[in-house]
């Protein structure tokens, strides 16, 4: 089984790009799009449509499962016993393709280069439904990007018989005919040569975590992974150890990482694709010591919330735990689908700061969503920051959603206190800089 289709829509709703469905009725992709549009049209606040419509329309089961792109939406088609997890993954993968392609997907990018889309859109999909070439590496020797189009038509002129596709890497016209179908290694091309070289690591950990109203954590895990931007000459047989790398769990490698090696040693041993790529995923495990295995919510929140008659008043209170700054904190309070406006004052460490916010804070309330935002641009360790405010409703008994959802950002922090030991270059003669830099992030669900 595969998948049917894929399918974009633009903000409102109308298709920009969609598979040919050859095998399929012509009212089949069209059932699909209306029923997700329905779907959005009836969904009560942003966000709260399932990621998977079924489709009940036809004599076969099908359903759409879609995601949200920069405002547009991704839409997969599946029937029979698929499983969806099937189609998501394609769906993530087809959008970092085109990130890797244009930087920013948005619906003037798509429009202007649809023959480049389509393109991708052949070779990542069968016209059977089922996933080829996913690997930009080797997408870049087949679809040329916007930006070596552009080199290639400035370039070419009667005395050049031809240009090579080179996308990434060395200079322009180094690889030619030798792409990564010609390498006896199929995520890395042959022949790639840098003035230059260098591989660089960002450890980024996402901590994702739900907090009760008692304020006990009822669920905390912390989820990592290695990016990796590569920029080597050769062929490099790269070996990356840790000082400890006991506390990655239920780990998942890049194909080009040596199973065998780690199994042994808990070392990572591979040869490297060219640019960016993803090393390797992991969950933290905490130390065997611990009574719970939850990892400790790196803030804390004070709620008091007062309902009543067409409205209620609140003072949230948000402290930090940690030494470290926490940036871009923004914390979202869903008040209803009858909330009419929002009313709030800030303070920090006791000083007031004003309605409209400062460069402490700010808040906002969206009209059409009904949600209120508090941002934080950087919370230190010391001192609290206060939200006290109150809003009103069209009915009598104001339904506000029970939960508050907090994101929040931590630069150079690691939340596992992963630390690389050492990396070693084998098979080449050069020198090569290497970094690694540490990010943590976190979604937090707390209740009240």
């Amino acid at each position: 089984m595969a998948i049917d289709g894929l399918i974009i829509l633009d903000p409102t709703g109308r298709p920009i790009i969609q598979s040919s469905y050859t095998n399929y009725p012509a009212a089949y992709p069209l059932l699909h799009i209306e029923a997700l549009n329905n779907a959005l049209a009836k969904a009560p606040r942003e966000g709260s449509v399932d990621p998977v419509i079924y489709v009940g329309e036809l004599s076969c089961s099908s359903a759409c499962c879609h995601v949200d792109v920069g405002g547009m939406r991704f839409l997969a088609t599946i029937s029979g016993d698929v499983d969806p997890l099937i189609a998501f993954a394609f769906l993530d993968a087809f959008t970092e393709i085109l990130q890797d392609y244009f930087g920013v997907v948005s619906v003037a990018t798509l429009k202007d280069n649809f023959d480049i889309v389509y393109q991708l859109l052949e070779e990542t999909l069968d016209s059977s439904g089922h996933p080829l070439t996913t690997s930009p590496n080797l997408l870049s020797d087949i679809v040329l990007s916007p930006s070596l189009i552009s080199k290639l038509l400035a370039s070419v002129s009667p005395a050049t018989p031809g240009v090579p596709s080179v996308r990434q890497g060395g200079s322009f016209g180094s690889n030619g005919a030798s792409g990564a179908f010609t390498s006896p290694i199929p995520w890395r091309k042959a022949g790639v040569r840098h003035n230059h070289n260098e591989i660089l690591f960002d450890v980024v950990e996402e901590m994702r975590g739900i907090v009760g109203k008692n304020g006990t954590t009822l669920v905390s895990n912390v989820f990592g992974k290695i990016e990796s931007n590569s920029k080597l000459s050769g062929t490099p047989d790269l070996t990356l150890t840790f000082t400890n790398p006991n506390v990655m769990t239920d780990c998942a490698f890049h194909p080009c990482v040596r199973l065998q090696k780690w199994t042994r040693d808990n070392a990572l041993s591979f040869v490297p694709p060219e640019g960016r790529f993803i090393l390797a995923d992991y969950q933290y495990r905490p130390p065997q010591s611990a009574v719970v295995s939850i990892v400790p919510i790196p803030l804390s929140l004070k709620a008091n919330m007062d309902m009543g008659e067409f409205g209620g008043t609140f003072a949230l209170t948000l402290t930090s735990r940690l030494i470290k700054v926490m940036e871009n904190l923004e914390l979202k309070f869903y008040l209803g689908e009858d909330a009419t406006s929002a009313q709030c004052t800030l303070s920090s460490a006791g000083s007031s700061v004003g309605s409209v916010g400062s460069a402490d804070g700010s808040w906002s309330f969206n009209s059409r969503t009904k949600t209120l935002q508090w941002d934080i641009l950087n919370m230190r360790s010391s001192g609290s920051w206060i939200l006290r405010g109150s809003w009103t409703s069209k009915i009598k008994a104001p339904r506000p959603a029970h939960a508050f959802q907090i994101r929040f950002e931590i630069p150079s922090y690691s939340f596992s206190s992963l630390k690389v030991d050492q990396l070693r270059l084998s098979s080449e003669t050069y020198k090569m800089y290497k970094g690694v830099r540490m990010r943590s992030k976190g979604s937090i669900e707390w209740r009240w």
